[in-house]
């Protein structure tokens, strides 16, 4: 019998901004540890009968293949999640807690269920987070500005200025809708920016000039720094591998 390889699938979500995304793990031997990067991003995730969220990272999140199983999720844009979930995000920086460690155990426990009842529960998930926007409203739209302008490449300056905000302000609001500062995500954002342009094909210093980097060795510096490798490395290693059954480019997914 041929041996079954894991899958992910993702697709946009119908709540703006986010995307629902599966990962289907087969019973076998283990896989060795693979990391997923920083992107701005926070996932509700259910695996093993659970709910777990994750934090925006601020380095590269190493998944222990002792914990990766079969999971489906929703992955929400920058400055989405903390409406949704009542949390600052800088309380979960560079953390996955369990969603009972945010919420009361019995609100925990009836989303659980329908999550469990339900046939699928990525649609599940999506469904909740739907219901959820429509009680807390959508994000800040001067931080969902905020993010827009830097996925766009704008420098954290002319963003601030632009939404009419100083630079303490722009800090202070950044920690709570991102989890870190508006530099920060300005550089997560550029990094994925040039990674995607380096999966379509494009060398790695025209990748760098057009994501905004100054040169291919700033592009190298802010990997080693975000991700812990090389560029080199994280496209022989492991890059052919996760575009066929990880979740990347643009998500923190993960198991806890």
């Amino acid at each position: 019998m041929p041996r079954r390889h894991q899958s992910y699938q993702e697709r946009p979500s119908r709540l703006d901004g986010a995307v629902v995304w599966t990962l289907d793990v087969p019973p076998g031997p283990e896989r060795p540890a693979r990391s997923v990067l920083p992107d701005g991003c926070m996932d509700l995730i259910w695996t093993a009968g659970r709910l777990v969220v994750a934090g925006p990272d601020t380095h590269a999140f190493e998944v222990d293949p002792r914990n990766r199983g079969s999971c489906a999720a929703i992955r929400f844009g920058p400055g989405t999640a903390p409406v949704l979930l009542g949390v600052p995000a800088h309380e979960l920086r560079d953390h996955r807690v369990d969603l009972t460690e945010l919420w009361p155990r019995g609100a925990v426990a009836a989303l659980t269920e329908r999550i469990a009842r339900s046939a699928g529960p990525a649609a599940a998930l999506e469904e909740f987070a739907l219901a959820r926007s429509a009680d807390t409203g959508p994000p800040d739209p001067l931080t969902a500005a905020v993010a827009e302008g830097l996925r766009r490449g704008r420098s954290v300056a002319s963003t601030a200025a632009e939404v009419g905000l100083g630079a303490r302000q722009l800090h202070r609001r950044s920690l709570a809708a991102f989890g870190y500062g508006p530099k920060t995500l300005a550089r997560i954002l550029r990094l994925q920016r040039a990674l995607a342009l380096v999966r379509t094909g494009l060398p790695f210093a025209e990748a760098a000039s057009a994501a905004g980097c100054t040169d291919q060795a700033h592009l190298a510096r802010e990997m080693r720094d975000l991700a812990g490798t090389t560029l080199g490395a994280y496209f022989s290693a492991g890059d052919a591998e996760a575009n066929n059954d990880t979740p990347h480019p643009s998500g923190s997914s993960t198991t806890a």
